[in-house]
């Protein structure tokens, strides 16, 4: 933990080395990625989107062997660590893993902590504070992923376990930014499938918020469920409310007209031709 102006940052070591996390990879991090992360955060930081943030980066001496194209075409590259800082790091995964192990108990003791620490407008005796939870990440999320779209920003690899319970951009490996307006832009060159291509982000938000649903639905009881359903049905509207409202501050659009969305629309379709 690091704290400055009475904030708490959690630090975390990128490219360091084998953590119990690394499965079957080295742990280490190349040059490149580790510049293009660093430059990258910072770089959103200061758009306005929720980001974390890149405190240091330093070169190693170790060799680094990677397939940067996944060709088949091993190269030697000088690796780098890179010291990276959030509020917090707790993910959907961190929920789900936890339910799908049967592990309630413990899992009531992190949503408690995740909420005292970092929800400060949910009240702790609030029989209906992990409901209130879900609410707000739910509206957090949508508005995160249309900030993305904002700027063409693809995250590259958005399953559960890269999605922050604070609704803050972390673990952006294969990210890119597009040229020109694309739907299809796929900046994993390993998504052989597009799973994750810019125009999808909204749906894989949506699906990763049904699995933190059902990971909670074991500690609701069967009211707050059906409410707790509800809201995600609410997620299409927050994301295309917060989607327009941003696009019409960039067009310089000011107040209600029936005719913004199509003008939004035919906008990027025309910049789709080009």
């Amino acid at each position: 933990y690091f704290c400055r102006h009475g904030e708490r940052w959690e630090l975390q070591l990128k490219g360091s080395g084998k953590t119990p996390y690394s499965r079957n990879g080295d742990g280490r991090a190349v040059l490149r990625s580790s510049v293009r992360e660093f430059l990258c955060s910072e770089a959103m930081h200061y758009l306005g989107i929720p980001m974390s943030r890149a405190a240091s980066l330093v070169v190693s001496d170790d060799d680094v062997w990677r397939d940067q194209f996944y060709n088949g075409n091993i190269k030697k590259e000088r690796g780098a660590i890179v010291l990276r800082l959030a509020k917090s790091w707790f993910r959907i995964g961190s929920l789900e893993i936890l339910a799908r192990s049967g592990e309630l108990d413990l899992q009531r003791r992190l949503l408690d902590f995740i909420i005292q620490e970092h929800f400060p407008s949910i009240a702790m005796n609030d029989s209906n504070r992990y409901l209130e939870f879900f609410s707000t990440v739910v509206s957090e999320t949508a508005n995160l992923i249309a900030l993305w779209m904002s700027v063409g920003f693809a995250h590259g690899v958005c399953n559960t376990d890269n999605f922050s319970l604070l609704s803050i951009t972390i673990d952006y490996g294969p990210f890119g930014f597009m040229d020109s307006y694309d739907p299809n832009f796929v900046p994993n060159t390993s998504d052989d499938e597009k799973r994750y291509k810019i125009g999808n982000q909204a749906n894989v938000g949506l699906f990763n918020l049904s699995k933190l649903l059902q990971a909670l639905k074991p500690i609701l009881d069967p009211r707050q469920k059906q409410l707790a359903s509800q809201i995600l049905e609410g997620y299409g509207e927050h994301y295309y409310s917060r989607f327009t409202e941003l696009f019409k501050a960039k067009l310089g659009l000011l107040g209600e007209n029936e005719n913004d969305n199509y003008l939004i629309a035919f906008l990027l379709k025309v910049s789709l031709l080009c």
